[in-house]
Order: C-alpha cells, then sequence, then structure tokens
C-alpha cells in the first residue's frame, strides 16, 4: 500500500490539532475537537496533545496486534486515559477528545473504522465511491445552530452563543442517543462504525478530517469521485490549496456558514499495489 498525505493547520500560529500517521498496511487520522477560548476542559493537556498521544498508540497497537479495530480503538483510549488520570479530571464533560479513522491492510482485506466526522472515501472501481461518515454529530448539533448562523462571525454575540452551543453539545458526548468521539471512555470503541472489503476490489482510498473534507460535504465544490481526481493527479496538497481558497472566498462564513472559517486540514490518499 502506497501512502501520501498533506496536513496544515487553521493558521500558521496555531498548534494543528489533526494527527496522521501510517505504515504499509495501516493509517490512522484523528482530528482533535478543538473548543472555544474560555471553556473548562478539566485537563491540563491539550488537544493537540490528546490527537498525536492516541493516535501515536494506535499507530503502533495496529503494527503488533490484529486485534478487532474496534479493540485497538478501546485499549488506545484505555491506555492515554491511564497517562493523565493522575494530575487530570477525567470526568469533566469538556475532557479533550478526537475524530478517529483507522484503516488496515492484511493480505485478504481491506478493514476499516470511522468514529465521528472524519470521513473514508473507497475507490472500489465504480462511478460512485463509498463514502464513510459518522454523522450522529451533525444529526445531534443541528437544532442547534440556528441561533449561531444568525449572527455576524467573530462578533462577541457571535462568540458566547458558539460557547453556550458547544456546552450544550457536552451533554450529548459519548451517550446513547448522542455522538461517540474518542475521549476518556473505552466503550466509544464499540460504537464505532466498521467495515472490511475484499482488497482486491479497492483500486485506492483517501482519509480526511473534516477540514479537507468539507470541500465537498460543505462547500459542495467537488464530487468525491472528483476529491479522488485531485487526490491522484495533484496530490494531498492540491486538495488542501483548493480547500483554503474555498474557505477565503467566503471569509464571513455567510455563504456556507459554519463554525470555523479556516480549520485544520489532512488528508491521505493510499494506492494499492494489488489494484493500482
Amino acid at each position: 500500500m502506497r501512502v501520501t498525505f498533506a496536513t496544515e493547520p487553521a493558521r500558521p500560529d496555531r498548534p494543528n490539532e489533526d494527527f496522521v500517521g501510517a505504515t504499509p498496511d495501516a493509517v490512522v487520522l484523528l482530528d482533535g475537537a478543538g473548543e472555544p477560548a474560555g471553556l473548562e476542559s478539566g485537563c491540563s493537556h491539550s488537544v493537540a496533545w490528546y490527537s498525536r498521544t492516541l493516535g501515536s498508540a494506535l499507530l503502533a497497537e495496529l503494527t503488533q496486534s490484529s486485534a478487532p479495530l474496534t479493540e485497538v480503538l478501546a485499549a488506545g483510549i484505555k491506555q492515554v486515559a491511564s497517562l493523565h488520570e493522575g494530575t487530570c479530571n477525567l470526568l469533566h464533560a469538556g475532557s479533550p477528545s478526537a475524530t478517529v479513522v483507522m484503516l488496515r491492510r492484511t493480505s485478504e482485506a481491506l478493514e476499516w473504522l470511522v468514529l465521528a466526522d472524519s470521513v473514508l472515501v473507497l475507490d472500489v472501481g465504480t462511478a460512485e465511491p463509498m463514502v464513510i461518515c459518522d454523522d450522529r454529530l451533525d444529526r445531534v448539533a443541528a437544532p442547534h445552530r440556528a441561533r449561531l448562523e444568525g449572527l455576524p462571525y467573530g462578533s462577541p454575540e457571535y462568540l458566547q452563543a458558539r460557547r453556550e452551543y458547544i456546552t450544550t453539545l457536552r451533554a450529548y458526548r459519548n451517550r446513547d442517543g448522542g455522538f461517540w468521539v474518542a475521549a476518556v471512555d473505552p466503550l466509544a470503541g464499540e460504537h464505532a462504525l466498521t467495515g472490511s472489503v475484499p482488497v482486491d476490489t479497492v483500486r485506492a482510498v483517501a482519509v480526511l478530517s473534516d477540514g479537507a473534507s468539507r470541500l465537498v460535504d460543505r462547500f459542495g465544490r467537488s464530487t468525491w469521485r472528483q476529491l479522488l481526481d485531485v487526490l491522484e493527479q495533484g496530490g494531498a496538497a492540491e486538495l488542501i490549496r483548493r480547500t483554503r481558497t474555498a474557505e477565503r472566498s467566503d471569509p464571513q462564513g455567510e455563504r456556507w456558514p459554519r463554525g470555523k472559517i479556516f480549520d485544520d486540514a489532512t488528508a491521505v490518499y493510499c494506492t494499492l499495489s494489488s489494484t493500482a
């Protein structure tokens, strides 16, 4: 499996809260859930620390274990929790969290796991690729966005409304009827979307944080098939460049209302030697 990727923070002066890592047979992508200033997290560690620490643990485990991906994720969450349970309040609703996508190639199958709103796109040789995204967060959040979308982006009123919006969503995090992310509860592994496809049916795979998938699923400036073509012909950096161009064309979020005008963006493109 040949893997290429690019990642870029939302702003040069802020840490990138995405994590990406790969081996010849595995890919891990996490998108840390950054939150507005002024909200307590109960944790002395940053979101970037969490995504990097968990991402590294997951990638290491994938190289050593053939356990189901749900078990790999649960073990990774438990391991990272043990690193700061003595210094941080892990019961706090705002404890650092992240989305997770894992991909593992075996001799016969391509196994995948998706938790929260990062996106996996499988090019299986048909006109339309197979797109996997966990939309539970979007479904929970949709009724609560109306007030945000009626306020000028960046205004004091907007910032206060966004803090209230995030606080509301925290009540739905990692519970039945809400949405699931990687945080401190290993049970999140059991709630991830998982599956596998025969390895010889897959031509290529894209793994995207929502800062890169937004070119399609928020801006509508591309189809999934066109996105795969961009990755094949121009590479991951070209996809991020096009995303930044779209973001800059709407600096106040008027055309495409969104919580972050610019977002950390990570794109991974994998081709499989058996089919490529």
